[in-house]
């Protein structure tokens, strides 16, 4: 008998489903064919546990090299003395020859008082002491001649003595109309104009040294220990001028609001070219120690915070270092804590940890 197109559509469609279910009880159920592995656990699970592969690092063998050993130190400079200076005397200033800003050498006159009667009294004292050299004068004469007794002498030495005295007294009091500079400097600042009256203790302006220059700063705690004075310094001042001296003090005791210590370097400046209070970055020079040259990236910080580096050890695991940033290049980090040449993590040390087994990138 011959079937119908319609029937035989039909036993086609049912034989595509039947044919679906077989393929698919068959090969995505491998239990129902015993497909148990590793005690009864499914195939899938048996893929989980298998071990992941190492993962890949980049490393850079890492010499070890000799570094100078240097502190920076973030500082400003300052003049070695500044001084006001004062007057002795009381009056009227009557000159002021030197210009605020001037060089001037020790002993140069900033400030000029009227005399007044100062002039009048050395004379006065001048005249006593004549008078009393000639009366002590005629004593000797006596005496020797055995009119006078010694005593009487005696008595009148120490009137010209006293005469003497008056005469020098009178003297400093004249020359103390002249406010001289107490060391050779720079006026920077006059305070007394032609016509100011200044009674003792007055100022006339404010002298300042600046050849020697001083640099000072504040170091921390963590790196006092490296500076000591006579230690040479150089500083790279805020307007570009670089000049080199020599660590002349160290404070024993620490500021206690910040924790560190005053240093103060000595450093020649003919000319007086380098101001006070320009920002100095300075640079103390303290012998050498071993260093590693490192990049930057290679940086890392690990569980505690602390700053470090990893690297490969002989059995290609993983480990930290803890180290100190000595100083920063254009080339690179150099830093110390490491010990002789280091397989330094250079690509992926973001993502190992330490005693971690990695594989080893060839390059």
């Amino acid at each position: 008998m011959r079937l119908k197109p319609s029937y035989i559509f039909a036993l086609a469609i049912i034989g595509v489903v039947v044919a679906y279910f077989v393929v698919k009880s068959v090969f995505l159920h491998p239990e129902a064919k015993g497909g148990q592995t590793n005690g009864g656990k499914p195939a899938a699970s048996a893929l989980a546990d298998k071990p992941k592969p190492d993962p890949l690092v980049q490393v850079s063998l890492i010499p070890e090299s000799e570094r100078p050993f240097e502190t920076v130190v973030r500082g400003r400079t300052q003049a070695r003395r500044l001084v006001q200076v004062r007057s002795e005397t009381s009056g009227n200033v009557a000159r002021t020859p030197v210009l605020q800003g001037s060089y001037v050498r020790a002993g140069t006159i900033l400030c000029q008082l009227n005399v007044d009667a100062r002039q009048a009294n050395v004379d006065q004292a001048k005249a006593m002491l004549k008078s009393k050299q000639l009366s002590q004068q005629a004593s000797q004469n006596l005496a020797a001649k055995g009119y006078r007794s010694q005593t009487q002498v005696l008595q009148d030495q120490a009137g010209m003595d006293n005469a003497a005295a008056a005469v020098r007294q009178a003297e400093i009091g004249l020359n103390q109309v002249n406010i001289r500079a107490p060391f050779s400097g720079v006026f920077d600042h006059r305070d007394a104009e032609v016509g100011s009256y200044l009674s003792p203790g007055g100022s006339c302006g404010t002298m300042i040294e600046l050849d020697p220059l001083l640099i000072v700063g504040d170091v921390a705690e963590t790196d006092i220990g490296g500076i000591t004075p006579g230690q040479s310094a150089t500083a790279k001042l805020s307007t570009g001028e670089t000049i080199v001296g020599r660590v002349r003090y160290v404070a024993h005791d620490a500021d206690p609001a910040t924790r560190t210590y005053r240093v103060e370097i000595e450093a020649a400046n003919p000319g007086n070219r380098a101001r006070a209070g320009l920002s100095a970055d300075v640079r103390v020079k303290g012998g050498s120690s071993p260093a590693h040259l490192v990049p930057a990236s290679a940086l890392v910080l690990d569980a505690l915070g602390r700053q470090g580096v990893r690297y490969v050890l002989d059995d290609n695991r993983v480990a930290f270092a803890v180290v100190r940033v000595l100083d920063e290049t254009p080339d690179g980090v150099w830093v110390a804590g490491l010990h002789g040449p280091t397989r330094l993590i250079t690509v992926g040390q973001g993502y190992v940890s330490e005693g971690q087994r990695v594989k080893v990138a060839a390059k």
